[in-house]
């Protein structure tokens, strides 16, 4: 066998340590090693080993028809090779050597590709499971997020409105020296600083996840607009609620109702110096349509309010339950804010 069968054996299993970087050489180096070492009659070496190996690199590296032409050519090199030998019984069993070598090749690329597809299958599940993650993740800051911006535009509409109110009081009884006016003054101060902290045990209550019964504040609906005028009243503001009672509407969309009109009187009481405003609420086939207009300074002021947090919020609170809002200066002076709230089976929450 020494040297040359050596030299074969040592070099195909050399080939091997390139074949996952470079299969296709690396069989054809053994394949080429094993056409010249078993037709010279050298005695059996793991050649034929590393034959295999080599070939179920390219199933598992390479494609199929890749492996394919392979083993054929595989084949046609040792038949090439075997008939330039004398020996006829040899030649007489060549059909089924070729069959049996056929059948071992074949093996083996089938071993290579049962060896590709896991790997491309554990390859698939691990990029889905990794896009499942990032899909958590982004789902995650997602709501956050909108978590985040309820609980701005809650915060902003229980303290602005209320706050605005105690002010304007505050600075009411300061400059009344009648003390029956300053009294009056100071009872406002007192119940809008109660329905503040009334407000304020609600929004809290939702963040903590209260779940007593008994013991969760009611939720603002446009059923008490009234109180709203109220106080509005107080603050010097003469109010008029006109349109039709509200009725029962969805809790979203009831909600949101009474935030607009919240933030719609804060704004023209902080902001527009407005001394007359409309509310004017009106039920539609699959709507609810929510109006306040006032007689404020209109364009200039209206431009800061849309500067602010209070047109963005309310523009939020509508488009979260699948509504509109605009909010424009009115042509004949003031201001003019108009809702449209979904109330049908077409409503679609956004939050």
């Amino acid at each position: 066998m020494w040297p040359v069968g050596w030299m074969l054996t040592a070099l195909s299993g050399a080939a091997l340590v390139v074949r996952h970087r470079r299969p296709l050489f690396a069989l054809a180096v053994a394949a080429g090693c094993a056409v010249v070492y078993y037709p010279g009659g050298y005695p059996d070496s793991p050649m034929g080993l590393a034959l295999l190996v080599a070939l179920a690199g390219v199933a598992r590296r390479c494609r199929r028809p890749a492996a394919v032409v392979s083993v054929a050519a595989i084949l046609v090199a040792f038949l090439a090779v075997s008939n330039f030998g004398d020996d006829r019984a040899a030649r007489s069993r060549q059909p089924q050597s070729v069959f049996g070598l056929g059948v071992v090749l074949l093996a083996a690329v089938t071993l290579g590709e049962v060896t590709r597809n896991r790997q491309e299958r554990l390859a698939a599940a691990e990029r889905r499971a990794s896009e499942a993650e990032r899909s958590r993740e982004d789902e995650a800051r997602r709501r956050a997020t909108e978590e985040r911006l309820r609980i701005a535009r809650d915060l902003h509409d229980v303290a602005a409105h209320q706050i605005s109110l105690i002010n304007v009081q505050a600075n009411a009884a300061l400059h009344r020296p009648d003390p029956d006016s300053a009294f009056a003054a100071l009872e406002a101060i007192r119940d809008a600083s109660k329905e503040a902290l009334r407000e304020m045990r609600t929004v809290l209550g939702v963040l903590r996840q209260v779940d007593q019964p008994g013991t969760e504040p009611s939720t603002p609906s446009l059923t008490r607009v009234a109180d709203l005028v109220a106080y509005a009243h107080t603050a010097g503001l003469r109010v008029q609620l006109t349109g039709d009672p509200p009725g029962q509407l969805p809790p979203a969309v009831d909600l949101a109702g009474y935030r607009i009109v919240q933030e719609s009187l804060t704004n023209a009481l902080r902001h527009a110096q407005a001394t007359q405003i409309t509310v004017d609420l009106r039920r539609t086939g699959t709507g609810m349509e929510v109006e306040i207009t006032d007689n404020g300074r209109g364009p200039v002021d209206a431009s800061r309010i849309r500067s602010g947090n209070g047109i963005r919020g309310m523009t939020e609170r509508a488009a979260a339950v699948g509504g509109r809002l605009t909010a424009v200066p009115d042509p004949g002076g003031g201001f003019r804010v108009h809702a449209w709230l979904p109330t049908g089976p077409a409503r679609e929450s956004r939050t």
